[in-house]
């Protein structure tokens, strides 16, 4: 049995159900509409994902939150405090402060707790990549390995996590910030489909811009099966945007195409969900280093 326990955070959009058969602690962030403020966690926020799909269709703002140093002093403490080290894979430090958070903690508890190993990774990953990563890990630790160990793996292999995403409504891109108003409504109106994927620096990157629904998600499959590696032996995580038929024909699409079987699907959660938007879909797996 080994002496430490594996934290993440909700931005990892891992069913819950996993997490409990996986024995992972999950830190939730936060997300506010409608003037309300709700843990980023279906189990106990009241909102489930249709429910909070449907206010940003009806043209609510979320705004959201990360993870408070005090926040992850508690949690860690109750670990530390009955023996146990922590390892936690963290939202990558580009896309919030979450990290910068957990650091603020671990400095703090280091002085409480001198003899035990609190270690902080930088996943570089977001929503079921980050959750693809968290998975790899648990099948780690269940071979064996010790935390130090596993720190070097993640630091070794987090690169190798592909993340692929198709957004369906520039809109919520443009309340982000991330393109002009002007942007938005062309490509709206020419039913212009980004892909974004996840760079080296765990930052999100526009890749192209294609014309049409179908093509975009036909693209998500093409870069499976360009940079995959071993994909027949691989579980696939897929999660959207409160679109899961499209996802279930996106399945049939790879099981046809490249034979898999295999798959995790999940919704993207409030957090970046709420910069995504409704229709948003990606593709997570093993393939060539970022």
């Amino acid at each position: 049995m080994q002496d430490y326990i594996i934290f993440t955070d909700s931005s990892a959009d891992l069913p819950i159900y996993l997490t409990k058969k996986l024995s992972v602690e999950v830190l939730p962030l936060k997300f506010t509409i409608e003037n309300k403020t709700y843990s980023d966690n279906s189990d106990v926020s009241g909102m489930d994902m249709s429910e909070f799909y449907g206010k940003l269709r009806d043209g609510k703002i979320s705004n959201t939150s990360q993870v408070n140093p005090n926040e992850f002093v508690t949690a860690f403490s109750e670990i530390l405090g009955k023996g146990f080290d922590i390892l936690y894979i963290c939202f990558s430090s580009a896309l919030s402060n979450t990290y910068a958070s957990a650091k603020i903690a671990q400095d703090e508890l280091k002085e409480k707790y001198p003899g035990r190993e609190i270690i902080i990774i930088d996943s570089l990953c977001a929503s079921l990549g980050q959750g693809l990563l968290v998975y790899l890990v648990i099948q780690k630790k269940l071979e064996g390995f010790n935390i130090n160990q596993l720190k070097n793996w993640i630091n070794s292999n987090k690169l190798y996590i592909c993340h692929w995403v198709a957004v369906d409504d520039l809109n919520y891109l443009r309340r982000g910030g991330r393109v002009s108003a002007t942007s938005a409504f062309l490509g709206n109106f020419l039913n212009i489909k980004p892909i974004i994927h996840l760079s080296e620096d765990g930052k999100l990157n526009f890749v192209t811009k294609i014309r049409g629904r179908q093509r975009s998600l036909d693209f998500l499959v093409d870069k499976m099966k360009e940079l995959g590696t071993d994909l027949k032996e691989q579980t696939i995580f897929i999660c959207h945007g409160d679109c899961l038929k499209e996802v279930e024909d996106l399945k049939s699409n790879i099981q046809k195409k490249l034979g898999l079987k295999n798959f995790i699907v999940n919704y993207i959660g409030p957090v970046i969900g709420s910069h995504a938007g409704p229709g948003t879909i990606a593709v997570f797996f093993i393939g060539t280093k970022r």
